[in-house]
């Protein structure tokens, strides 16, 4: 059942009204009661979600579900208050499972500032999940979506640059952005993209990847015009 407007102001407001997180503030009370509100509709959601055995249907199911939760996101980003916010951090993951991914950058880039972690049923912190998580959906993806991810996964390696995280989990975000500059034409690039990633991983899965773009680079046109040029003598 779809908000209605009247109560997606009143979400977004109460949001947007919070003070910044410190002991000396406590979230104001009409603020707090909305929250324990939003709260209880995720509760009953994900019991929902948890009765669907499909990871198609429950995506489907996320999608349907994720907009009625905007105007608190929208609040909560607006205010930059950095409270802990299990809603928040909830519909951060679900947005990376249903492919919006400038939703779930916000809210990461959000969440990364403000030192945000994730909910208790949740084993990484927020850098590796947002990572970990767009990084496999490109692996997975054919190269018009890798395409289409590219910017995505090029924010998403320079929001988690100066974060600590698992090698392994670095070296998936890098081979992900590898593959997608690979598909864009920028072999270069993808070929220190993935030289990266074996760095840090050298089970990452890209040996092969990377040999097939050294014969591509050696053939490709401008390397071949460039090894016809004539030489000039020197001294």
């Amino acid at each position: 059942m779809r908000h209605s407007p009247c109560r997606a102001h009143y979400e977004q407001t109460m949001a947007a009204a919070q003070p910044a997180d410190t002991a000396a503030q406590p979230r104001d009370q009409h603020a707090a009661n909305a929250y324990e509100l939003v709260l209880l509709k995720l509760a009953e959601d994900k019991r929902r979600l948890k009765e669907v055995k499909s990871m198609e249907r429950k995506a489907e199911v996320k999608a349907h579900l994720l907009p009625e939760y905007l105007p608190w996101i929208a609040g909560v980003l607006e205010s930059e208050a950095g409270r802990q916010d299990d809603v928040l951090m909830t519909v951060f993951v679900w947005a990376i499972d249903i492919g919006n991914f400038d939703l779930a950058l916000q809210i990461g880039a959000y969440a990364i500032e403000h030192k945000l972690v994730m909910p208790d049923q949740y084993q990484r912190d927020v850098p590796s999940v947002l990572a970990e998580e767009i990084a496999d959906v490109a692996i997975k993806a054919d190269d018009e979506r890798r395409i289409a991810m590219l910017s995505s996964l090029a924010i998403t390696l320079d929001l988690t640059a100066g974060c600590d995280m698992h090698d392994v989990i670095r070296a998936k975000i890098h081979k992900a952005c590898g593959y997608a500059l690979r598909a864009a034409g920028n072999l270069e690039k993808a070929r220190t993209t993935l030289a990266r990633a074996l760095d840090l991983d050298q089970r990452v899965g890209v040996k092969k990847d990377i040999e097939r773009l050294d014969v591509l680079i050696k053939n490709s046109p401008a390397t071949v015009d460039a090894e016809k040029a004539p030489k000039t003598e020197s001294g």
